[in-house]
């Protein structure tokens, strides 16, 4: 597999003079080479997008639509192979990669509807005047996207981006490169050269284009680069659009069913091996359920087969943290231990008497790792939960409206579920807050944090037209 960046429409291996190898997070055997792309790579593609910029402005909504929608259906027949590449540099199961990549051909298709409908409107003015809000492009928005859902969200970010008329630069993660090479292969050929560029790398990479003359850095991510790429923004005057680390509770509410919040708990923290940004993080058990709800998420835990986390490296901090936590007085219930053979594998895992001042419970863990901390009252869970440094998603389970009610006006997050880890109507979109980020970055609403506004009024001259 020959990996390439695209600049200005030409495919090639750009300036740099260095590479990455990803490793199968399965085997620890190489899977992707890829070129590193220099910093003038990075300004020749911000150049081809600056010029390309007017032309893909003033070209009609439904023209960008129907490229979008042609490009939707080009990554939905590569769907197999996009998937196989996926697991190999990544670890998610095939099946589970599938999903996700049309879960991204739905955005793509999401976008290509909603586009054209993006328009202006009127405002009420003099009879004699027109005055009307009209709403344009940014202009060249660099899309850097993540590892552990790398189709989905890329899709996201390039669909509305593109559909509202801006060009882009799009920078995969460096644990993800022939996923997005594959994909910027199947988006690139329905639009005109330079409205998609592909550039490959790690951090100076993306920090090198954060720091360029671009209008838009998109995110999702780690909240330290999140930072730094906000700390570059203000710089260069760019808008940055961030979603970034979360550490999300979950509330179990004294009158639920400890079985159904264990499995609950199980798919929140477990699935794709605990490698998503809403992850269930850590959660708070009332303490009259506590005992019967930790005795079933032990029971989850152990029927729970997941793939491997994306590294070593990974794993190793995930078991660092499990480790300081019970050295700090927590009980290791299920997993907890560092298997034996090949990959970056690591076992769904629970921990009991936790506490908030350890790191597994107040930082973001990004594995496969249940700590569960017992609580006297709902009251107390919800403050709890409502103090951390992050404000990207929270769930809580429970039988009372009048809880219900409370949890989705108290706690201080982006989005709050009540009685589902995940799940949602198509369409929605959440401010994330705190160290979790900023802006729209779903939704109807991520177009508009893609576009300009302008106030226009008119009116004739002295004597008429």
């Amino acid at each position: 597999m020959n990996l390439e960046q695209l600049i200005g429409g030409t495919w090639g291996p750009g300036s740099g003079t260095r590479t990455l190898t990803v490793l199968d997070p399965a085997t620890g055997e190489p899977v992707t080479t890829v070129p590193v792309a220099s910093k003038a790579d990075v300004g020749a593609a911000v150049k081809a997008a600056r010029d390309t910029a007017p032309t893909w402005a003033r070209t009609a909504p439904a023209a960008r639509a129907a490229a979008l929608h042609a490009a939707a259906n080009a990554v939905e027949a590569a769907t197999d192979g996009l998937a196989r590449l996926m697991t190999a540099e990544m670890g998610k199961p095939t099946g589970d990669a599938r999903d996700s990549i049309g879960a991204g051909v739905g955005t793509l298709r999401q976008y290509a509807e909603l586009g054209p409908t993006h328009r202006g409107r009127a405002l009420a003015g003099n009879d004699d005047a027109i005055d009307l809000m009209a709403y344009g492009p940014r202009g060249v928005v660099a899309a850097v996207t993540p590892w552990n859902d790398p189709v989905a969200v890329s899709c996201g970010l390039l669909g509305a981006a593109l559909v509202t008329g801006n060009t882009v630069i799009y920078k995969p993660s460096e644990r993800t490169p022939a996923t997005g090479w594959r994909l910027a292969r199947l988006l690139a050929p329905h639009f005109p050269d330079g409205v998609l560029s592909l550039l490959n790398g790690d951090g100076p990479v993306g920090a090198a284009l954060a720091a360029t003359a671009v209008d838009v850095v998109a995110h999702v991510g780690s909240t330290a680069t999140g930072r730094a790429i906000a700390a570059a923004c203000a710089r260069t005057g760019a808008k940055a659009l961030l979603e970034n680390g979360g550490n999300d509770p979950l509330v179990v509410d004294a009158d639920v069913d400890p079985g159904w919040a264990a499995r609950q708990a199980a798919l929140g923290a477990f699935a794709n091996s605990g490698q998503i940004c809403v992850a269930v993080e850590r959660i708070y058990a009332h303490r009259d359920v506590a005992a019967p709800f930790l005795a079933a998420l032990t029971a989850e835990a152990n029927r729970w087969t997941i793939g491997p986390l994306v590294d070593t490296r990974l794993r190793e901090a995930v078991h660092a943290r499990v480790s300081e936590a019970v050295a700090a007085g927590a009980r290791v219930l299920a997993g907890g231990e560092v298997p034996e053979g090949p990959g970056a594998y690591y076992p769904p895992t629970v921990l009991a008497d936790c506490t908030d001042d350890m790191a597994v419970v107040r930082e973001e863990t990004f594995g496969p790792v249940a700590p569960v901390v017992a609580v006297d009252s709902f009251a107390e869970a919800l403050a709890r939960s409502a103090d951390s440094p992050y404000g990207l998603a929270a769930t809580v389970l429970t039988g009372s409206m009048n809880h219900a009610q409370r949890a989705w006006r108290e706690l201080p997050a982006g989005t709050v579920k009540v009685n589902a880890v995940f799940g949602g109507a198509p369409g929605g979109a959440a401010h994330p807050r705190r160290g979790s980020g900023q802006g729209f970055g779903y939704g109807p609403e991520l177009l508009d944090e893609l576009t300009v506004t302008k106030a226009v009024h008119i009116e004739a001259p002295p004597g008429g037209w």
